[in-house]
């Protein structure tokens, strides 16, 4: 089987950054194929791709991919844990022999293993750590790194890693490969210069946290990102076709809230403790999401979860839904491919006939009998209909009937 290098990402946008990665990641593993597995029109942070997963698989393929596949809205839209053992169980169908190379703030693999070791088997230990961490009332993230810390009792050697963004999503992907018993070769580029969520600008380099702030006040990205990347994301702004962020859909959101029940607010993923309570006060009594945010919000529930909550409200996302994707093995929805990318395709074809590969979403729709399967590609057709109602002008539903595959 052919050597194939493994990417999980969300390209919101795509930068100078993604594009070191990528070019550093093709320079260490030497693949065949290059694969990456993306985010659609919603990204686990709980908010909006700024650009929609058409034009972004066109940027990818432009860079380098043979392939380019959409990570199921269940997934992208889901906790870190979940997010990084969907797309894992993706790249681990597609064959024996793939590298899968994520960025890091520690650039240390050694650090991150030994986290993810730790997580996966639980010493008795660590979980009353654990425990007693919750009991404070803090958010689950904060308490797990607290006790991490105390658990392995070497705070200099330790320190901040679980704290940055990008070292918590590769520790997540490690215990992934763990859990599935894959022989997945994990491998880790530092990223360069600045950091996940940082604000400021180095060199060329800007976060996509920045990048997407200076879209929303109209300044100059251009510094920042790669030719091709720069003139799609412009092509699309000047169109009026981009999606700055979850407030997009404050009236959808709040609307759908207040249609629902108590009890249906409780069957949404990731809402425990009563907390659908306080979502019903809230959306009762708001009219715009900063509001509705701040109400809701509590020292246990992280912005992203919360927004996370929302936007699964929107989409109709039930716990339900978060379980049955637990244990599903998850469909490969090709978004996009070269020439190279397609003979990868009849490659894994041939040697795992049980793969569901999905090219053509209503052939998919009208021939699968798989009912987990059918629910999760539903909502990533309902996530792409209520994603262009963010748009300025033309908002159109149906495209990922409509759209065809992009071939380079």
């Amino acid at each position: 089987m052919s050597r194939i290098l493994g990417i999980i990402s969300e390209y919101n946008p795509f930068h100078n950054g993604h594009l070191y990665q990528l070019e550093k990641s093709i320079e260490r593993a030497s693949p065949d194929y290059t694969v990456c597995v993306m985010s659609g029109n919603f990204v686990q942070r709980g908010d909006t791709s700024i650009i929609d997963k058409w034009t972004k698989t066109q940027i990818a393929l432009q860079y380098g991919f043979d392939l380019v596949l959409e990570l199921p809205t269940v997934y992208a839209v889901s906790s870190a844990e979940n997010f990084a053992m969907g797309a894992v169980k993706i790249l681990n169908s597609l064959s024996k022999d793939v590298t899968l190379s994520f960025g890091s703030e520690s650039g240390d693999i050694s650090i991150l293993k030994e986290f993810a070791n730790i997580l996966c088997e639980e010493p008795p230990e660590y979980r009353s750590l654990l425990s007693h961490e919750l009991k404070t009332g803090i958010s689950y993230p904060k308490a797990r790194e607290n006790a991490l810390l105390m658990y392995l009792n070497d705070i200099r050697r330790y320190a901040n890693v679980l704290s940055s963004s990008n070292n918590i999503l590769a520790i997540e992907y490690l215990k992934a490969i763990i859990k599935l018993k894959s022989k997945m070769i994990p491998m880790t580029i530092k990223r360069k210069s600045v950091d996940y969520n940082s604000l400021d600008t180095v060199d060329g380099f800007a976060s996509a946290t920045a990048i997407r702030k200076m879209i929303q006040n109209n300044e100059d990205i251009k510094e920042f990102l790669p030719e091709a990347s720069y003139n799609k994301t412009s092509e699309q702004i000047k169109r009026g076709k981009i999606v700055p962020g979850i407030a997009a859909f404050e009236k959808q959101i709040i609307y759908t809230l207040r249609r629902m029940t108590l009890e249906e607010i409780s069957q949404i993923a990731d809402v425990t403790e009563g907390l659908e309570n306080r979502i019903k006060e809230a959306s009762d009594s708001c009219n715009n999401l900063e509001d509705l945010i701040s109400m809701i919000k509590t020292k246990r529930y992280t912005l992203s979860r919360i927004q996370r909550i929302l936007i699964y409200a929107m989409l109709g996302i039930t716990k339900k839904d978060i379980f049955d994707s637990y244990s599903i093995k998850p469909y490969v929805r090709v978004l996009g491919c070269n020439q190279k990318g397609k003979i990868l395709l009849s490659e894994i074809k041939h040697t795992n006939r049980n793969i569901k590969i999905v090219s053509s979403v209503k052939r998919f729709m009208d021939k699968n009998n798989n009912k987990a399967l059918k629910n999760m590609m539903e909502k990533d057709i309902l996530a792409s209909n209520i994603y262009t109602l963010g748009y300025e002008y033309d908002s159109q539903a149906n495209l990922d009937y409509t759209e065809k595959l992009i071939v380079l």
